[in-house]
């Protein structure tokens, strides 16, 4: 099914998950233990990310794959171009189509240290999605970015952006984290001045563990709001302590994000299933059995 479809018929709420592939060189068991967890949510889709390693790029394949054949739901695979060429990335669209994938999330992807970018076909997602769309039948995702683009000098920059990649085909818009639910609204507000009339669902990064969100936190550069401030500050030296809080602390997000009607709430796991399944069932996007 085409995942623009979903939100066409609206069913509330819209759940969707994110789950990422082992390491090159490790087991795919792993990742299939997270999925058995997960799946019995019955997402509306569960999105697989990507890897630019041609081990990584395979196996993005055959866990969206499975997701279909295995656990009877719906797949949305990352496709990046950044260090691809054009026969590159045709030949994993190729391998995406056989493998029955009708949904991809179309973008560019960080680009390395020392990466020469004029040498490679696309410079942007926009160039990506108007590529797939020309040539293939997928439904198309992008990325959107409430607090802008990490490489955007400004917001404005950014919403010009945005617009380009809806309007060379994509389809449905899945935000960056973000822990502030004002500036997604404000973030849609700005979306609809700009015509931009796609779905636009919210992703939510539980904070379950403190390095690990340190990390992404600095690629990201996202705004941390005080209260959540006082979580790090209290809870820090605390892990369990951290991960109860910031189990917490998404569900008082999507609670209020359900209750204003968003299009959807996507859940980046970071592959957990129990802190997953307790954030579900307590902003009750899903009855527990």
């Amino acid at each position: 099914m085409r995942i623009a479809d979903i939100y066409k018929e609206k069913q509330d709420p819209i759940l969707s998950l994110e789950v990422f592939p082992p390491k090159p060189g490790l087991s795919l068991k792993t990742v299939f233990r997270t999925l058995d967890g997960l799946c019995d949510l019955n997402p509306s889709f569960v999105s697989v990310t990507y890897a630019s390693q041609g081990e990584s790029t395979n196996r993005t394949v055959e866990i969206a794959s499975r997701v279909r054949k295995d656990y009877s739901c719906e797949s949305l695979a990352h496709m990046t171009c950044i260090g691809h060429s054009r026969d590159e990335v045709a030949s994993v669209l190729d391998k995406l189509e056989a493998s029955g994938i009708n949904n991809i999330l179309a973008l560019r992807g960080d680009i390395p240290e020392k990466f020469n970018n004029s040498k490679q076909d696309y410079h942007y997602a926009s160039e990506l999605i108007a590529e797939i769309a020309s040539q293939r039948s997928f439904c198309i995702g992008a990325a959107a970015y409430p607090e802008g683009h990490i490489e955007s000098k400004r917001i404005s920059h950014d919403l010009d952006n945005l617009k380009r990649k809806v309007n060379a085909g994509a389809e449905f818009l899945i935000t960056q984290l973000f822990f502030d639910n004002r500036i997604f609204y404000d973030f849609q507000e700005r979306m609809s001045y700009r015509n931009i009339d796609v779905p636009l669902v919210a992703g939510i990064m539980p904070i379950l563990n403190y390095k690990q969100i340190k990390r992404i936190l600095m690629m990201c550069e996202v705004s941390i709001p005080a209260k959540l401030l006082n979580l790090f500050d209290k809870y820090s030296d605390h892990p369990a302590d951290l991960a109860k809080a910031g189990v917490d602390y998404a569900i008082e997000q999507i609670s209020d994000l359900a209750k204003e009607g968003v299009d959807g709430i996507h859940l980046y796991t970071m592959n957990r299933v129990s802190q997953v399944r307790e954030i579900v069932f307590q902003s009750n996007l899903r009855d527990p059995e």
